[in-house]
């Protein structure tokens, strides 16, 4: 009995030492500091290797609004959702007054007239949650906001899971060289991981199509073409050719999938070149012969089934760090 003691009294002390972050929100990477960062992979990693769940000793109900498809992020998200041991109160915006013409806002204020403590949306518009997380002076929306990927802006669960991969493989950001290649300019995980990658001490470069980049982007890294960059870099980060953002593109009725792959994807040749330990990243879903040859998604670089197990436990972070921001559950 008394070392069962000392075992629980040396495990509550450890929780103690920990540098829990608390958000009201979390909608971005952009202003979260390096120690925020570190502090949120420790935490996803310490729930990864079984680390004890935070115990509510209130209910804290949370609804998952996809207005835009998702199976990994939906899901995962609803997964740390119910390891949290929230309450997951179901939304479907196909079968919403969405469809009758409500607004994002009125529908927030729904939610929190309803009891429900946290909304974790995804949806087409740039920064939708600025509106929400800065009502006007005669609104009086309460409500936490967990942004799932917002149109070509920020995707920060998507970004936070990454840096997770990236330092369980590594250990460490600096100095390491990271590529980012594909359809860049509609990519919300690209503008991400650029930003944070920077902030980390990574050093970033670009490729792919040069009509799908822009030289705002120059602050963060060099573009250059694919096959110079390959044998060079620790981590070759994939994007997902974004189709359905192309509409006024006059470049997607001239994309040509195996011309592509041949250009700007991953295949045998290019994965023989890669270092001994660089690692293949892609967000997902993967389009096979696109962005990464099919028979490499689950080949020993390709770390696309781990940034999935990852992210359920950095979106238990992210969404821990929201709680305590909030005070909800008990937690502070």
């Amino acid at each position: 009995m008394l070392q069962v003691y000392f075992f629980r009294k040396e495990r509550m002390q450890k929780m103690e030492n920990l540098n829990l972050v608390t958000l009201p929100h979390f909608v971005s990477v952009k202003d979260l500091q390096k120690n925020e960062v570190e502090s949120l992979i420790k935490r996803a990693e310490y729930f990864k290797q079984g680390g004890a769940i935070p115990r509510l000793t209130k209910p804290v109900y949370v609804t998952n609004m996809f207005f835009e498809n998702s199976s990994r992020t939906h899901t995962s998200f609803e997964m740390a959702e119910r390891k949290l041991g929230l309450t997951v109160i179901p939304f479907d915006p196909a079968h919403s007054s969405v469809k009758k013409g409500e607004t994002l806002y009125d529908t927030s204020l729904i939610m929190d007239a309803l009891g429900i403590d946290l909304e974790v949306i995804r949806h087409s518009e740039n920064e939708y949650y600025q509106q929400l997380i800065h009502p006007q002076k005669h609104q009086h929306l309460n409500i936490g906001i967990v942004n799932a990927g917002d149109g070509s802006g920020q995707h920060p669960s998507q970004c936070l899971l990454d840096m997770m991969t990236i330092h369980e493989h590594f250990g460490h950001f600096k100095g390491l060289k990271v590529a980012i290649i594909g359809d860049i300019t509609n990519s919300r995980v690209a503008k991400s991981n650029m930003e944070l990658l920077t902030k980390l001490g990574a050093q970033v470069y670009f490729s792919g199509p040069s009509y799908w980049y822009s030289d705002k982007y120059d602050k963060y890294g060099k573009f250059e073409k694919l096959d110079d960059l390959v044998s060079k870099m620790d981590v070759m980060m994939l994007l997902r050719v974004q189709h359905e953002r192309h509409a006024k593109d006059p470049n997607e009725k001239k994309f040509n999938a195996k011309a592509y792959h041949e250009k700007y994807g991953i295949n045998q040749k290019r994965y023989g070149q890669m270092k001994d330990d660089a690692i293949i990243m892609h967000p997902g879903p993967i389009n096979h012969d696109v962005e990464l040859a099919g028979n490499l998604v689950e080949a020993p670089k390709c770390m696309f089934v781990r940034q999935m197990q990852n992210g359920v436990f950095m979106r238990m972070a992210m969404l821990e760090a929201v709680m305590r921001g909030r005070k909800l559950g008990g937690l502070r």
